[in-house]
């Protein structure tokens, strides 16, 4: 496995901070690669605006398989990088296994909680943002059916499946709410062509808007709902501009601002382990809005997420996390 270095600027110097000495940061891109116009691209983007801005240098990894976790989290450390930025919930098991044989280096995971002394977990209120388009979705529907796909079948994938349900009859009562998933292995987060075809299927059963959280497979979706000429939601990075005019929004998720700060604050002897949550109240999640889906989005709706996402905040309206109680009242 060889680790490619990214090397954009100056070579990093070794900053002492509290008598602590700190390499440059390193970065573990997931399963499905830096540029699946999603979760990893997010955090590619992330680490790309700590470059442009501070000239500093990272050490970079892509896995190709499964089988990679463990090594390439080791080779990471051994090489002196620190922080090491881990994506995706399914190096959990393994960095717990990891960090404690390397007590000096500060690891950042993001989407799922690792306990150890040396790790700051980040986590998203996915749900959150999945309510507010949910609910835009309901109101842009003609048919009163919207539906949703999601990549591998694991709770956090319900945990925004669970919320755009609720947004959904938050907004409509009587809307209908399809829901699939892709599989249940890592394959799902790369299957287009499955995404396409568990689109057309929804279509077949009314809906006209369509939430996919696929990773990569999200992209047959959109794609599908495109040809149909349904409305489609975008997940993770701003992905409004890849069907103009087709797509109603996109859920954000903002791991490209977790990344940079992880980078940021690592540099500077400043990054505190622990877990850090990252919700409408904070702009971690949110709904896209730019040039290509104006026209889609009326102000009507932008009033009534607006509004949503205020009671959100202020605890007046509890958006139900699946990965709670594994259960959705609003299925």
């Amino acid at each position: 496995m060889t680790i490619n270095k990214t090397l954009m600027g100056a070579v990093a110097t070794i900053a002492l901070t509290a008598g602590t000495a700190f390499a440059e940061p390193g970065l573990i891109i997931d399963l499905g690669g830096k540029f699946d116009k999603s979760f990893n691209e997010s955090a590619y983007n992330g680490a790309q605006r700590w470059v442009e801005e501070t000239g500093g240098d990272y050490s970079e990894t892509e896995l190709a398989n499964e089988a990679q976790r463990e090594q390439t989290m080791r080779r990471m450390a051994e090489r002196g990088a620190n922080p090491v930025v881990v994506l995706g919930f399914a190096n959990a098991s393994t960095l717990e296994v990891v960090a404690p044989d390397y007590p000096d280096t500060e690891f950042v995971i993001v989407d799922m909680v690792v306990d150890q002394p040396n790790v700051k977990s980040v986590v998203f209120a996915e749900h959150q943002g999945s309510y507010l388009v949910g609910m835009m979705a309901a109101m842009a529907s003609e048919t009163g059916t919207v539906s949703f796909i999601g990549g591998m079948d694991v709770p956090l994938i319900s945990k925004f499946a669970c919320g755009y349900a609720q947004g959904a009859k938050a907004a409509d009562p009587d809307a209908n709410v399809i829901v699939n998933m892709t599989g249940t292995t890592p394959t799902a987060w790369n299957d287009p062509v499955k995404g396409a075809e568990l689109t057309r299927s929804q279509i077949s059963q009314g809906s006209d808007v369509v939430f996919a959280a696929a990773g990569g497979t999200g992209i047959g979706v959109l794609q599908a709902a495109a040809d149909a000429g349904i409305l489609s939601i975008g997940v993770d990075s701003n992905q409004n501009y890849l069907h103009p005019g087709q797509v109603l929004t996109s859920m954000v998720k903002r791991v490209d601002n977790a990344v940079y700060d992880a980078f940021t604050k690592g540099a500077a002897g400043e990054l505190e382990t622990g877990i850090s949550v990252m919700g409408l109240d904070n702009n971690g999640v949110g709904f896209a809005m730019d040039d290509n889906n104006a026209d889609l989005v009326t102000p009507e709706m932008v009033a009534a997420v607006e509004e949503a996402k205020a009671k959100i905040i202020a605890g007046e309206i509890e958006v139900h996390d699946f990965t709670t109680d594994g259960s959705c009242p609003a299925y």
